[in-house]
């Protein structure tokens, strides 16, 4: 309503202005009237992220930052010096590796065109859990690190982590970065081997040894006796002064900041949105917006800068492949979160993932089982339905008789099809076919094309002279 109060010395409201004051009001009313739906909805600015600024992140250094570089794409640190870190976090497939469940030690080439190998150098196994993207991960909040969380910030321990070494674990790891680094090294499957084939894996099946510190002294003895290596741990720690004080702590300190300055994103249409470029959305993408702080409710998991709560949920994830059970334990399954904890609260629960790039980083779920975004859009808004429909067919696997004998195992488990989806606490939402498009392309909005291949890239060549995926 337009109310023009007149007082004796005020100057008279003629038609024409009266008219002119109307026709501003009524212009004012038809601007908030088309206000997108993010803007128009209250509770979704309110739930809109701050904006992913430097502070958000731990320290680097850029000499460890280099040396991080060449030590991620060195071969040299896996047992039969095969395969690198780059191989399962590659910056040509996002920091992914585009695969349901890893190729680890033993296969050949990158991506969906990464082989099994055959003979006897065909995989023991396919690795039990999807690699996860590396975005972000050098930021604050993160204080643990897997699918299961099981290297974790603990003030407690001497070496301000709990990790699955217990008191094994290195003192002096600057980030949980540095402390995951450690870990992939120790596994046969991934990159160490097997005992029968070399000295890591050897060390890493010692009954009779410590293998955690077997494999990484194995490790710094590789490193200690790569000339070329010398110069640039030098560069990147100056305490060191001959190649006999290269320890597998600054070998993790090195690639934790190499990892944390690599793979940033902050700079999607999403956060051009929020900086208050209005156009940086589309129409779609906005609606996809409102439903995602709004009634999809994604947002009560997937919350903050990093679109992730840091926190661990049982959502009826389809579970594939061997699963990943603890030391000699022959049952096959998953139980996630559990096997870290020890806890029957946290069983079949998963880390919320970071959804920055998420549409560059296919397959979905810790397993790998969803191949597109809509189909892991669409198991959260109903995830027991989902996972009764699901089918192993659905998934991109290498086939070979030794491997693909446990790939539906554990899914004709009835028995662990009941825990697993007893444990689920999403309910279902319901959605039309047009809002779940809305909401894959607000998704897809959370790309940042100048973050994912990396800040320094593929070196050219790594200390050791191997080749590099």
């Amino acid at each position: 309503m337009l109310i023009v109060s007149h007082r004796t010395h005020s100057r008279r409201v003629t038609a024409s202005r009266l008219a002119a004051l109307t026709t501003s009001f009524m212009a004012l009313v038809f601007a908030a009237a088309t206000v997108s739906p993010a803007l128009a909805d209250q509770k979704t600015i309110a739930n809109l992220p701050t904006p992913v600024t430097e502070n958000l992140y731990h320290p680097y250094d850029e000499n460890r930052a280099l040396l991080g570089q060449k030590l991620f794409f060195d071969p040299l640190l896996s047992g039969n010096q095969n395969i690198s870190c780059a191989t399962c976090h590659h910056p040509d497939l996002a920091s992914g590796d585009g695969l349901p469940l890893g190729i680890g030690e033993g296969g050949a080439g990158i991506g969906k065109n990464r082989t099994i190998g055959s003979g006897r150098d065909l995989i023991r196994r396919r690795v039990p859990r999807n690699s996860p993207a590396l975005f972000n991960l050098g930021a604050l909040e993160f204080s643990s690190l897997f699918h299961d969380g099981r290297v974790e910030i603990d003030e407690k321990d001497p070496s301000g982590f709990d990790t699955p070494a217990d008191e094994d674990t290195p003192t002096g790891l600057m980030t949980i970065l540095a402390a995951q680094a450690l870990f992939p090294l120790t596994s046969g499957i991934e990159m160490a081997g097997q005992g029968t084939e070399n000295d890591i894996g050897q060390a890493l099946e010692d009954i009779y040894g410590n293998p955690w510190k077997g494999v990484w002294a194995k490790v710094e003895q590789r490193l200690r006796q790569s000339e070329p290596y010398l110069p640039l741990f030098q560069d990147a720690f100056p305490e060191i002064q001959s190649a006999k004080d290269i320890t597998i702590v600054h070998y993790a300190n090195a690639v934790g900041d190499f990892v944390n300055a690599e793979w940033r994103s902050s700079q999607s249409p999403f956060d051009r949105y929020m900086a208050g470029e209005q156009q940086a959305l589309t129409e779609q993408q906005k609606i996809g917006l409102d439903l995602f702080y709004g009634r999809a409710n994604c947002a009560s998991c997937h919350s903050g800068p990093f679109l992730t709560d840091q926190k661990f949920h049982a959502i009826a994830m389809p579970q594939i492949g061997p699963g990943r059970v603890a030391r000699l334990e022959a049952i096959r399954h998953d139980r996630g979160r559990a096997g870290a904890t020890n806890l029957i609260e946290d069983r079949y629960k998963f880390r919320t993932p970071s959804l920055r790039n998420v549409a560059l980083t296919e397959p979905y779920g810790h397993s790998g089982a969803y191949a597109t975004l809509e189909g892991v859009v669409r198991h959260h808004l109903d995830p027991v339905s989902s996972f009764e429909r699901f089918s192993l067919r659905s998934v991109a696997l290498p086939q070979h008789p030794r491997l693909s004998n446990e790939d539906g195992f554990i899914m004709q488990d009835r028995r662990e099809r009941r825990r697993i989806l007893a444990a689920n606490v999403l309910k279902p939402i319901s959605l039309k076919d047009e809002e779940v498009d809305a909401l894959i392309a607000f998704l897809q909005a959370l790309t940042d094309t100048s973050a994912t291949s990396g800040r320094l890239g593929i070196p050219v060549s790594v200390p050791s002279g191997l080749p590099i995926d």
